[in-house]
């Protein structure tokens, strides 16, 4: 008998119920599927009303671990009738099998005590499990189970014998109750709990040989597992499907914790390992063989979403090395390019529509399938912009007699070659060649079309993103990195005036953050409550609050660029007052007579007559109809957020936000006087 009475009680309670459906199973399934479902419903309520019953005893301890060898081998007999039944080929069987065992878990850390060595026996069917699966073999499993529960080879051995048969769903069911246990922790906040859990799925993850998860054995396994191949290659896109699933929130969760920790740069090692896995996850899910294993367009389609997710967020989690990075744009040219290709400009007007909606009755199949690969667009673009301006403002790997170290960048013949002498040099060649299959071969040529083709991009791309709020700020918020010409020095601005040969020159002319501010705003139709919504919102306040602060900044910088900014008709350049001349070589000067450039580098003039100045500059009548919109709706914001905080409805303190917005205010009165 177990020292626990509770847990004893809980190892009897299992074993009642299910020894007659686990012991010489092959033999009782007969025609019992619906009696292993009622007993299985009995035994969750029974479990759950346990815990209930411990979440109303306060003199539980905070005892984590295995207290004696009985306990031990009661969590194991536990496990191991549980485990079984993820054998069944009924889908209904295993999803309550599943639920059981999360309710045990819930059980276990309510009593304060064996919760860890639950996990870790979680863990080895995982392991054993999975490279039963890949392999067929079993000569690999006993040096690596015993490893991952060294002490406890005995109780190994009882697992391993269960599961022998193991297939891909038995691997799938396991991943998904680690995947509900870790929704449970995140509920709980209990960072010892936390920390365990990620503990013991780490070792398992370092252990399992992912690198063999690549080939697909539909041969000798065949008749152990009693399946046909097709069912065998969706039972492995249903394990590959829970395995990213729960990398996913695994990438999510360790940020949350690093954020309450203080800790930004430091992360846990599982992070190291998930890292490690995204290469092979991507070729065993896209790869050569993703044609034999994602039949399913649906399922194919999922894989590349959950892919993307999983690599966004590792790359929020910690500072990427190089070597990373470059490795990530190689991968992500190599599963995801024709995503980075695909153009950026909405073909049509259905693009907002749901899938089934009836909107979308009009759209034939082809369009629809194009609808649904926009998300993925979005996200694999990110991805892309994330990574090539990770390596454009890293720190170190730098030469700083380097040309790039000042930006001073111009492609010659020989670009690749030069471009590939350090990180920056590297990033902004993968930003140039992406701009390339989006923008026109001859935009340089003509100098009043190159403005119009580059605000007609950015707009493009706000519209793209402004779909999704959550994306949305990630991706603007990436690119104020994006040097302003406002902020250049003066000697950088003389030496990088060649727009045609720089790269910082055409970057910053497309991202500009002042432009993509104003398209943010028009593509809001500059109504204010829209932001007071963004900011309110538990899911983009943060980060809408933070795009707002650092873009009033460069607002007040820039000021003059955000004043006189419009988006129609004929573009010119307002940081010279004389035209400037561009030769069909793509190479440019500038007249001896030319001026000093200002701080407008970019504006946009409609095409009715303008007036000029002593100077020969144009002022357009109606230049500033953004600048007075995009005033309307901010100082419109400043005013609602200022009503609602004096009410206490605020949902944060919005002091410094404010403050922002009365620099900019202060600016707006000095501009009408």
């Amino acid at each position: 008998m177990c020292s626990d009475s509770k847990l004893s009680r809980l190892c009897r309670l299992v074993d009642e119920c299910l020894r007659p459906y686990t012991v010489g199973i092959r033999c009782r399934l007969v025609n019992k599927e619906r009696e292993i479902l009622v007993t299985l419903s009995q035994l969750l309520r029974q479990v759950k009303l346990l815990t209930q019953a411990l979440d109303s005893d306060s003199d539980n301890g905070p005892v984590i671990g295995l207290d004696c060898e009985s306990d031990c081998m009661c969590l194991t007999k536990i496990v191991t009738h549980l485990i079984v039944l993820l054998t069944v080929e009924s889908q209904y069987v295993k999803h309550l099998t599943c639920n059981v065992l999360v309710a045990v878990s819930e059980f276990l850390a309510a009593l304060g005590s064996n919760w860890g060595a639950f996990i870790h026996l979680l863990c080895v069917c995982m392991d054993l499990a999975t490279t039963v699966a890949i392999q067929c073999t079993s000569s690999h499993l006993t040096t690596e189970a015993d490893d991952l529960h060294s002490g406890s080879s005995s109780l190994v051995f009882v697992l391993k014998r269960k599961l022998e048969n193991a297939d891909w769903s038995v691997a799938a069911g396991v991943v998904q109750v680690l995947r509900d246990i870790r929704k449970y922790l995140k509920s709980e906040d209990d960072d010892v709990l936390v920390e365990l859990f990620f503990d013991n799925v780490n070792s398992v993850l370092s252990t399992v040989p992912w690198n063999l998860l690549q080939g697909i054995h539909v041969g000798p396994n065949l008749v152990a597992q009693k399946s046909s191949g097709a069912d065998v290659l969706f039972q492995r896109s249903l394990f590959l499907g829970n395995l990213v699933q729960f990398l996913c929130s695994l990438a999510e969760q360790s940020g949350s914790m690093e954020a309450a920790s203080g800790s930004v740069d430091k992360h846990h090692p599982i992070i190291s390992t998930i890292i490690n896995l995204v290469p092979k996850l991507l070729c065993s899910c896209l790869g050569e063989q993703a044609d034999c294993v994602n039949f399913n367009k649906c399922i194919s389609q999922y894989l590349r979403h959950k892919l993307l997710v999983l690599m966004i967020r590792l790359i929020f989690q910690t500072c990427q090395e190089f070597s990373i990075l470059v490795s990530w744009l190689q991968l992500i040219h190599k599963y995801f390019e024709d995503l980075l290709r695909k153009p950026i400009t909405l073909e049509n007007d259905q693009d907002d529509c749901l899938e089934g909606s009836p909107f979308l009755s009009s759209v034939s199949d082809a369009e629809v399938n194009s609808l649904s690969s926009r998300h993925l667009q979005r996200q694999a673009v990110f991805l892309f912009l994330r990574c090539s301006f990770s390596l454009i403002i890293t720190k170190g790997g730098t030469n700083k007699k380097c040309a790039c170290t000042t930006w001073n960048l111009r492609l010659t013949c020989d670009s690749n070659a030069e471009l590939l002498c350090c990180e920056r040099k590297k990033g902004l060649l993968e930003l140039y060649n992406w701009l390339q299959g989006h923008l026109p071969a001859n935009m340089t040529v003509d100098y009043e079309m190159y403005f119009v083709e580059c605000v007609n991009f950015a707009k493009s791309f706000v519209q793209m993103y402004i779909k999704e709020d959550d994306v949305l700020f990630k991706v603007l918020l990436q690119l104020l990195c994006v040097p302003c010409w406002a902020e250049q020095d003066e000697k950088e601005k003389v030496a990088l005036e060649d727009s045609n040969g720089n790269l910082l020159f055409r970057i910053s002319d497309i991202f500009n953050p002042v432009l993509l501010f104003h398209l943010f705003l028009l593509e809001l139709s500059y109504d204010h409550q829209v932001l007071l919504d963004y900011l309110i919102s538990k899911d983009t306040g943060i980060s809408c609050a933070e795009y707002l602060l650092r873009c009033l900044r460069k607002v007040c910088d820039s000021w003059s660029l955000f004043v006189e900014f419009l988006v129609d008709g004929q573009a010119t350049n307002q940081s010279f007052c004389k035209k400037r001349k561009v030769s069909l070589g793509g190479s440019s000067s500038w007249g001896e007579d030319s001026l000093a450039p200002t701080k407008n580098h970019l504006t946009f003039l409609d095409d009715e007559p303008d007036e000029e100045n002593e100077n020969g500059c144009k002022h357009t009548q109606n230049g500033r109809h953004y600048f007075k919109e995009a005033k309307e709706c901010l100082l419109s914001l400043k005013i609602s957020i200022e009503g609602l905080h004096q009410k206490n409805l605020f949902p944060y303190n919005p002091n410094v936000l404010l403050n922002r917005l009365t620099r900019f205010q202060e600016l707006c009165f000095e501009e009408e006087k």
